[in-house]
């Protein structure tokens, strides 16, 4: 039977700072009496694999089916680098504390530690209280001296550069940039396939034998990127009915798609899976003009490789994401 649009159950992963924005405002059922703060919606972590939950493939996991399908649901230079690994972690992240300021490493230096992937991330602000901020690189030039000591004497917060946020913003994340989320957010989070975080500095969570977590200073300090930039805000420029480019890395391209009529993506030449994001609205996704699926707000979409074109229609004033590997 002919691939087609594959959605995902989410996995719910419960943490310390979570909050109630799946719920309130995405009309998630997230488990009872749990604090969730994060639902992976599309995972080939080990341990947390995504299992499929529409069509003929319902209730078989990411890697069975790229195992079965090989390039024509990932692509073929996709398949040849990453095999059954799905090369790409999506996520929605729902704070409503602050997560631990922290750092991830590259390919080269997570592959000599962790036999593991790097992590090269972005965010997409879904959702911000009135006085949401986050921390994203430095607020002035530092070196690595001048780090130790902030971290021993824990002050390191004071000189993160800190953004206010809204609704829209985006960040992009490259390896080796320190960076934490604030209070009151809900961000769509795309990044590689790797699940390591070096924590830095945790708001005294550290201290508190019920919430402390391992801290990894001295493994951060290797990996970190003093670089001071001026703004690490992505700036971009909104446009309707067509693809507007948010973040294009050796990792994953992300287009924004903000749609009120019909439009057809041609994906003949891509050689690569598209997963859609959608974040408002809703549309009827054809592919090939043999299969179709409806893809609504706080839904995240799989479409194979094999798929030449699609066709985007919305039934509802549309905003997704669109992300591939370039």
């Amino acid at each position: 039977m002919e691939l087609y649009p594959l959605k995902f159950k989410p996995i719910y992963k419960e943490r310390v700072w979570g909050g109630n924005k799946l719920t309130s405002l995405m009309g998630r059922k997230t488990p009872n009496g749990k604090i969730i703060g994060e639902s992976w919606e599309l995972s080939s972590v080990k341990g947390s694999l995504s299992v499929v939950s529409n069509g003929f493939l319902k209730g078989n996991n990411i890697q069975e089916i790229i195992e079965i399908y090989m390039s024509d649901l990932v692509g073929e230079k996709v398949y040849n680098k990453f095999g059954i690994e799905f090369p790409l972690l999506f996520k929605l992240i729902d704070s409503a504390e602050r997560l631990s300021v922290q750092v991830h490493p590259n390919d080269e230096i997570a592959l000599e530690r962790h036999r593991a992937y790097g992590k090269t991330e972005m965010w997409y602000v879904l959702a911000a209280d009135k006085n949401s901020r986050i921390y994203v690189g430095f607020d002035k030039k530092i070196d690595r001296e001048e780090y130790r000591n902030r971290v021993g004497n824990s002050s390191l917060a004071e000189i993160l550069n800190l953004e206010s946020v809204q609704k829209n913003d985006v960040f992009f994340l490259p390896a080796g940039r320190i960076h934490a989320l604030g209070e009151g957010l809900l961000i769509a989070e795309i990044q590689q396939t790797s699940d390591i975080t070096y924590r830095i500095y945790d708001w005294g969570r550290e201290n508190n034998p019920n919430t402390a977590r391992e801290m990894h200073t001295q493994l951060a300090e290797d990996v970190i990127d003093f670089t001071h930039f001026e703004t690490y805000r992505t700036q971009y420029l909104p446009q309707q009915n067509k693809a507007v480019e948010l973040v294009n890395c050796s990792c994953f391209t992300t287009n924004l798609l903000h749609l009120t009529q019909k439009i057809e993506r041609d994906y003949a030449q891509l050689d690569s899976f598209v997963v859609y994001m959608c974040m408002e609205g809703q549309a009827r996704i054809e592919c090939n003009n043999t299969t179709a699926e409806t893809v609504s707000a706080g839904e995240t979409v799989l479409i194979p490789a094999m798929t030449e074109f699609v066709n985007i229609i919305p039934e509802k004033e549309i905003k997704m994401m669109e992300v591939y590997v370039p």
